[in-house]
């Protein structure tokens, strides 16, 4: 099997909506990156699910140029017509209006204070922020109104931020996420081929924490077969940068992202596919999708155990006594008071 260098996906599976898009999974061609500006009505989105700790999430772009094959957000891209597969990571829509947007629910007076996620879908510091700057626009508008954000990247492009996240930090108002999966270079190639280098996240680590950036490592996904043996050695490396704390979940393929990651292994490591693929199924009951509250981010079975027991193992060892702090909640209701206002 041919591979395309550069990109996760190497066909795009039909959408679900449209059964005239997609193309039953014969290769195409590879295709620049294409940015189409859209103007949505609202970009806040309610999020319920109780596996996740976070009440709201918006999204600077929608489809990722990052390209991480396993990448559960890719089914989203179905909804704007697109495929999830190529088509995710080629054709990215920029959400020109999103700061604006945020001005206006921020102002109502009926909107109380909570942590808002950049980004809950796509990555607000994929390549196209560095054209088009939403993810920056809307920290400023955080920041004018003092409201709480949590973000997660996996890009040293939030780097360039630092003077937003540091006012925002001495406030208590964010919390900055750093997705690492693996330290293997030739692994971060494969499988998450246009995002930050394993040692470029370290030291992205390394200057937010100097900052006074509380920072969380997300060893997200762990896949079983390809990097859970490396949880203790990225924790270490992490805690070492200056990570306050550590998350993980185990991966789960929804959706079109089985074929898509399928299709990968087989073609990017063919002698452990059928390993690789059999142990995601015994995390998850036999099957590679998940959709359990509660089990699906964390896996069930033995070889979930056995992560999970290294997990502890990791907190314990490299991050016992450091803390998080709390969301500052308060100042941006004291910010939109009828004195605060006058000024």
């Amino acid at each position: 099997m041919t591979y395309k260098k550069g990109r996760g996906a190497q066909f795009n599976p039909a959408n679900r909506f449209d059964e005239y898009i997609g193309d039953d999974g014969a290769q195409q061609p590879d295709r620049p990156t294409k940015y189409t500006i859209v103007y949505p009505k609202t970009i806040l989105n309610k999020v319920d699910s109780p596996d996740i700790g976070m009440a709201w999430s918006m999204n600077s772009y929608q489809g990722c140029e990052h390209g991480c094959v396993y990448c559960y957000a890719r089914n989203t891209h179905n909804y704007w017509g697109y495929s999830a597969g190529l088509e995710f990571e080629q054709q990215i829509l920029v959400k020109k209006n999103a700061p604006q947007l945020l001005e206006k629910k921020l102002r109502s007076p009926k909107w109380e204070a909570a942590a808002i996620m950049l980004s809950g879908n796509t990555d607000c510091y994929q390549p196209a922020e560095q054209e088009f700057g939403i993810t920056r626009s809307i920290l400023e508008v955080l920041w004018k109104y003092r409201h709480p954000v949590g973000l997660i990247t996996k890009n040293k492009l939030i780097l360039r931020d630092l003077d937003i996240l540091a006012n925002l930090a001495k406030e208590r108002l964010v919390r900055v996420a750093v997705s690492l999966t693996t330290l293997n270079e030739d692994t971060r190639r494969m499988l998450e081929p246009r995002t930050a280098t394993a040692e470029q996240r370290l030291r992205t680590i390394q200057e937010l924490s100097a900052a006074g950036i509380p920072v969380n490592v997300m060893l997200a996904p762990i896949i079983p077969g390809l990097n859970d043996h490396e949880i203790l050695a990225i924790a270490e490396a992490a805690a070492a940068a200056g990570a306050t704390s550590m998350g993980s979940t185990i991966v789960r393929l929804n959706g079109d992202v089985s074929a898509i990651f399928e299709d990968w292994a087989r073609r990017t490591i063919p002698d452990r596919a059928d390993r690789v693929l059999n142990r995601i199924r015994d995390c998850h009951g036999g099957e590679l999708h998940d959709s359990r509250f509660g089990i699906r981010m964390r896996g069930e079975g033995k070889i979930a155990e056995v992560i999970h027991q290294q997990l502890t193992l990791a907190r314990a060892r490299f991050f016992t006594g450091r803390e998080k702090p709390a969301y500052n909640l308060k100042l941006h209701q004291d910010f939109k008071s009828p004195q605060m206002r006058l000024f």
